[in-house]
C-alpha cells in the first residue's frame, strides 16, 4: 500500500515515489532472475554454454532503441551489464581468468563483458590464461590481441597454435593513460614504472614534460601502480581504476600521444556462439612457400564476396622463413557461402583452423 503523501514536503513525496519504484524494480529483477534460472536449466539439458554474446548484444541494441532518456546509453549499458551478470550467475557460477593483476585494462575489459559479479581470477601471463581455459579450469578467459597504435599482441596470436580454445567474443575499449603517484605532484617524480607498450603510447608526453625521468618496465600497468605505491618519488602509467584500487593520486590525465587509442580484447573459451545479425570469423592458416600462394589461399574469400577486415602474419615455428597467417572476415562459419569458401581454402593451404565465429563488437566505451 502506498503511503499517504498529502501532508509530506515535496522532497519526501518524491522520495516516497522512488521507494515505490524501487520495490517494483526489485520485484521485476527477481522475476527476471527466475526466468534466467529456467533458461539455464534448458541450456544445461542441451549442453549449451552459459555465455550467449549474441543474445546479450541483441538485448543492448533493443534497449538502446527503446531508451528515450534521461538515462544515457552508457549508463544503461553499465546497469544492464550487471543485471545480465546476475542472470548469468544464477544459471551457474562462471569463472573468468584474465591477464592481471587487478587494475589492468584487461581486468576492466573482463568487467565490461562479464560484470562485477563474475568470479574473476587474475593470471600473470597470457599463456597462463590460455592454458587454464584449455585445461577446463575456468569457463572463459580475457586477453588482449591488438592495439590501434602498437599493433598485434603477437604472443596472443602464437598461443592459438598451441591450444584448442575458441574465440567467443571480442571487446573494444578506449584506453586512457594517466600518470599516477603517491603525492600527485609532477615535480616529485624521479622514475616512471610502466608496461613497455603503455610507455610507448605516452613517449612524446613524457619527453615533453618529464624528459629526465628514468623509466623502468613492468609486466603490466597494474604492477607498475603497485611499485609506485611503494616509492614516493615514482609514478606509474595506468588507469583511473588502478588509481582507485591502489590508492594513488593522479599527477596528469590523458597523457597518451594519441586520443584514439583503442585495444581489442578477446574472450576465449570452449563455446561456439550461434549466428547473429553481424558476426566475425577468425581463421589461421599456412601456405606453401611458393609465389602467389597467399593470393591463391585468399582468393575463395574474394570470389565469394566476403569482406576481410584483418590479415596478420607470424613466423612459423616448424620452418625458417615460413609464416602462419591470421585473418578476420565478416560473417559466421555456419553461413553456407563461408563454409564453401573455407572448404576451397583448405585445398589450397598446408594448414587451416577456424578460431571462432562471434558477434562483431561495434560500440567502444
Amino acid at each position: 500500500m502506498k503511503p499517504d503523501t498529502s501532508f509530506m514536503p515535496p522532497i519526501d513525496v518524491l522520495r516516497a515515489e522512488i521507494d515505490d519504484i524501487d520495490e517494483q524494480l526489485l520485484t521485476l529483477l527477481c522475476r527476471r532472475l527466475t526466468a534466467a534460472r529456467k533458461i539455464g536449466g534448458i541450456k544445461s539439458q542441451n549442453g549449451a554454454g552459459i555465455l550467449d554474446v549474441g543474445r546479450e548484444k541483441t538485448i543492448f541494441q533493443r534497449l538502446a532503441s527503446l531508451n528515450r532518456g534521461p538515462l544515457t546509453t552508457t549508463a544503461m549499458h553499465h546497469i544492464f551489464s550487471e543485471i545480465i551478470a546476475a542472470s548469468r550467475e544464477i544459471q551457474g557460477p562462471v569463472s573468468i581468468a584474465y591477464l592481471g593483476p587487478e587494475g589492468t585494462f584487461t581486468h576492466m575489459a573482463a568487467i565490461r563483458q562479464f560484470g562485477h559479479l563474475a568470479r574473476l581470477t587474475p593470471l600473470f601471463h597470457i599463456s597462463d590464461v590460455f592454458q587454464e581455459i584449455d585445461a577446463g579450469n575456468h569457463h572463459y578467459g580475457v586477453v588482449p590481441v591488438e592495439n590501434s597504435i602498437e599493433g598485434a599482441v603477437t604472443h596472443t596470436l602464437d598461443l592459438f597454435l598451441e591450444t584448442h580454445v575458441s574465440i567467443c567474443a571480442e571487446i573494444y575499449m578506449n584506453i586512457s593513460h594517466d600518470l599516477l603517484s603517491v603525492s600527485g605532484e609532477l615535480s616529485a617524480i624521479q622514475v616512471i614504472y610502466s608496461h613497455p607498450q603503455a610507455f610507448a603510447q605516452c613517449r612524446k608526453w613524457i619527453q615533453t614534460h618529464l624528459p629526465h625521468v628514468a623509466f623502468e618496465p613492468c609486466s603490466s600497468t597494474a604492477a607498475a601502480a603497485q611499485r609506485a605505491l611503494a616509492r614516493p618519488d615514482s609514478a606509474a602509467i595506468g588507469s583511473q581504476d588502478a588509481a582507485h584500487i591502489y590508492h594513488l593520486n593522479t599527477a596528469a590525465t590523458g597523457i597518451a600521444d594519441s586520443a584514439r587509442n583503442t585495444t581489442r580484447f578477446l574472450v576465449i573459451g570452449p563455446d561456439s556462439p550461434s549466428p547473429s545479425e553481424n558476426d566475425k570469423t577468425s581463421l589461421m592458416f599456412a601456405t606453401a612457400h611458393t609465389p602467389g600462394a597467399l593470393y591463391q589461399a585468399l582468393k575463395p574469400l574474394n570470389d565469394a564476396g566476403i569482406n576481410m577486415v584483418k590479415l596478420e602474419s607470424r613466423p612459423a615455428r616448424y620452418a625458417n622463413w615460413s609464416y602462419i597467417f591470421f585473418t578476420d572476415f565478416e560473417g559466421h562459419i555456419q553461413d553456407p557461402r563461408i563454409q564453401k569458401a573455407v572448404a576451397e581454402m583448405k585445398s589450397l593451404c598446408m594448414f587451416i583452423k577456424c578460431l571462432g565465429s562471434y558477434p562483431r563488437a561495434e560500440t567502444v566505451f
